[in-house]
């Protein structure tokens, strides 16, 4: 008999890669096992309380009928009986159980059955026992593969009920009962079936009301991470999901209130900085202006006040340039900081900010010509100078510095690569070298450097649209990369 097929979109929500995914798929999932294991529990049941009621109808009327036809034969039998006598009772049996379709043996005490057994209809010797004793009984078993049922009836007398030696069997076929029970396991099976596919209707809507809830808290939650601090859950109801619901509302409600803050601080300590670095540059410029003067009357004071006027022109030296950082990365902060883009030779402009401050003797550089790209000359300049001085400052000579275009996935990228052959950066200090006033060694704090260099280095790579990284060579030494976009369309050289 051909089963019914599930539903497409059963079939799909199924298949291996829907199950492999959401949990949506999962209880549906669950929810079709649960109806299937219930259709196969109900239908095991049924089938097992229908096919023992048919069986046992069976066995009743069988019974029924041959104790019937044998009170109705042997009531004024003559004992012992002749071998015809028992060959006419068996046959006139037979023919009385035309429509059961029974085979009919008797026999007196241990004298053989007759008519004579066929070897497949062998009386079982366990129901031979029980009717030996008086005791009516029956058994179901297969003969060549077929069911058959086997029933001994001991006669008895009728006055006291004792054992008269003559003992009944009647085996009959159970065919048509086992078409009837394997009609119902064709009809529990194409019910089964159908029963789960309904399921999962119900399934469906049972998993879309369940899991709406969550997918409210994961566009929630993608919200939140997109900076709509802002963003609720609508509660409804008082189970687990509602109490998941109002958790999340309590944590972005305090997310929301710490951020806005920490905010509030951030934009508290960068105006700071900024008001306090524009207030310093009046009084240092008038500082810095009385202190050229002192140095050039230095020589012709005692030692002391001469060391003390260096010491002082150094200091406000280093004064001055921290204010200038301060006062930039505080335009980065602010979004004030804006590129001033022009077409420029890459290895002429970092040369120039080598020849600036005298570093042609410290520096090997590898610079060659016509690498031209549209870059802020200005910020590159403050770029080089920061990694270069940084480079001196920290590792060793000699300082090589090089120029280079490379092919990229996005495009053209030209580096500038600034080497040096120290000691190399410690591992646990290389992801630290670009923040804020970090310094790897704690003894340096009062360096010359203000601790924003290789910051103020990141930011302005960064309005380039480049990256800048550091690293430690093989060979030794520590290596900065300034990776920038080469925005020409012809013409850049390599």
């Amino acid at each position: 008999m051909k089963r019914p097929a599930l539903p497409r979109p059963l079939l799909r929500l199924l298949s291996p890669g829907a199950l492999a995914g959401g949990l949506r798929a999962r209880l549906v999932l669950a929810f079709l096992l649960v109806a299937a294991l219930s259709a196969l529990i109900t239908a095991a049941l049924t089938f097992r309380e229908a096919r023992t009621a048919i069986l046992q109808r069976t066995q009743d009327t069988a019974v029924q009928a041959l104790r019937s036809q044998v009170n109705s034969q042997v009531p004024d039998y003559p004992l012992p009986p002749t071998q015809q006598k028992l060959t006419e009772l068996a046959r006139g049996l037979t023919r009385a159980g035309e429509a059961q379709h029974w085979n009919i043996r008797v026999r007196y005490q241990d004298r053989p059955m007759v008519p004579a057994t066929d070897p497949r209809m062998i009386i079982p010797q366990g129901l031979k026992k029980k009717v030996g004793a008086g005791i009516a009984a029956f058994q179901r078993r297969e003969i060549d593969g077929n069911p058959w049922l086997s029933i001994g009836l001991p006669v008895t007398y009728g006055d006291t009920g004792r054992p008269s030696g003559l003992e009944v069997y009647a085996q009959l076929p159970l065919r048509e009962d086992e078409a009837n029970v394997r009609s119902l396991v064709e009809a529990a099976q194409s019910g089964a079936v159908p029963a789960v596919a309904l399921a999962a209707v119900p399934a469906l809507i049972a998993a879309r009301g369940v899991l709406r809830p969550v997918r409210e808290l994961r566009r929630a939650s993608r919200k939140i991470a997109a900076g709509e601090l802002d963003t609720r859950l609508k509660v409804t109801g008082r189970d687990e999901l509602a109490d998941l619901s109002r958790t999340f509302n309590d944590m972005a409600e305090a997310l929301e209130e710490n951020v806005a803050e920490l905010r509030r601080m951030e934009a508290n300590s960068r105006r700071f900085a900024a008001d306090v670095s524009h207030e310093l540059r009046t009084p240092l410029a008038a500082m810095t202006a009385v202190v050229d003067v002192l140095d050039e009357d230095a020589a012709t004071l005692d030692p002391d006040t001469a060391h003390a006027v260096r010491l002082i022109s150094e200091e406000t030296g280093k004064l001055a340039r921290m204010v200038e950082d301060l006062m930039e990365i505080s335009r980065f902060d602010a979004g004030a900081a804006a590129l001033h883009l022009d077409e420029v030779d890459v290895s002429e402009t970092v040369r120039k900010t080598l020849q600036a401050r005298g570093w042609q003797d410290k520096v090997t550089a590898d610079l060659p010509e016509g690498v031209r790209a549209r870059l802020d000359p200005r910020r590159i300049d403050v770029v080089v100078a920061n990694l270069v001085g940084n480079a001196l400052k920290h590792g060793g000579e000699p300082v090589g510095v090089g120029v280079r275009v490379t092919d990229a996935e996005g495009g053209r990228r030209v580096l500038i690569e600034i080497a040096d052959r120290g000691e190399g950066i410690d591992p646990e200090v290389l992801p630290h070298v670009f923040d804020r006033f970090y310094k790897a060694d704690s003894a340096r704090a009062r360096s010359e450097g203000s601790g924003l260099g290789l910051a103020i280095t990141l930011e302005n790579v960064r309005l380039h649209d480049g990256t800048v990284r550091a690293a430690n060579r093989p060979e030794g030494g520590a290596v900065f990369t300034v990776d920038l976009p080469l925005r020409l369309g012809g013409g850049e050289g390599a």
